[in-house]
């Protein structure tokens, strides 16, 4: 049952879910799933969808905002958008979650499962882990970061989040609350790629968009931190778009901050990712 929706930004909503006395075995980074097929509301979109593209609409995934040793359960939903010419379907499930959901409504979701986790053993292959997210990709490393700082004592964590503006950033309070609590283990940069002025938000945001340069000065240990990246990558509609045109799909954050890593000399076995968004 759903016990309160919490709008982080205009177009992104966390569902808190109440699970009774339950205990549910989860990993921080781990997603869940929620199925189309059970809202009323969606029927008639989800047959059509399914019409034009000949074949069953999948449930769709979303990484827990919660962390494991949190007393609920929680989802961060942005909601999708339809960009003609961009978008080869609309959405079918987020703009519901995102603003159709309310207190009370009953949903079933199933999980968890995923491989982009903190390790178990995170602290004795590093003391400091990075953070490189985007949009909502920054949703399972908030879950990572909130487990680490609760019992990882021994690691330092740097937060880099890329966003367009200072109001597009999730949980914009909630890592300043972190950071405050936290000042010899947390430090979060912002950087803003279509922020006016970033001197009003404050001294730990940049302008721009994450570059090698940023990365090299954020982060002196390189050769020993562990980095988490999480953010929009190429997907599937992009191949086929650009294999129609002859062309190679243009990188998006995700692959534009490997290629920084690797032309920083970060070793591969250090870097964890996750598409998204």
């Amino acid at each position: 049952m759903v016990a309160d929706v919490v709008v982080e930004t205009a177009d992104t909503s966390t569902l808190v879910f109440f699970t009774g006395n339950d205990h549910l075995e989860y990993r921080a980074g781990h997603f869940l799933t929620i199925d189309p097929h059970q809202f009323e509301a969606l029927e008639r979109f989800t047959a059509f969808l399914e019409d034009l593209k000949g074949k069953r609409e999948p449930p769709r995934a979303y990484s827990m905002c919660s962390a494991p040793h949190e007393r609920y359960l929680a989802v961060t939903v942005k909601e999708e958008q339809y960009v003609s010419g961009t978008t080869k379907y609309p959405p079918l499930l987020s703009p519901l979650l995102v603003k159709r959901t309310v207190k009370g409504m009953r949903l079933m979701v199933t999980g968890f499962t995923g491989p982009y986790t903190l390790s178990p053993d995170i602290d004795s292959q590093t003391d400091h882990i990075v953070h490189i997210c985007a949009g909502s990709g920054s949703v399972p490393n908030f879950s990572m970061l909130k487990h680490a700082l609760e019992y990882y004592p021994r690691l330092r964590h740097t937060f880099i989040y890329s966003n367009k503006t200072w109001r597009d950033i999730i949980f914009r309070d909630a890592l300043i609350e972190l950071e405050a609590k936290h000042p010899e283990r947390l430090r979060v940069i912002h950087t803003l790629t279509r922020e006016p002025d970033v001197a009003l938000c404050g001294p730990s945001v940049r302008k721009g968009r994450v570059n090698a340069e940023m990365l090299r000065a954020l982060i002196p240990d390189l050769d020993s931190c562990v980095i988490y990246i999480c953010g929009p990558g190429i997907s599937k509609f992009d191949r086929e778009a650009a294999k129609e045109k002859g062309e190679q799909p243009q990188p998006r954050f995700l692959e534009s901050v490997l290629a920084d890593l690797k032309s920083l000399g970060v070793p591969n076995a250090r870097i964890k990712r996750e598409s998204y968004g």
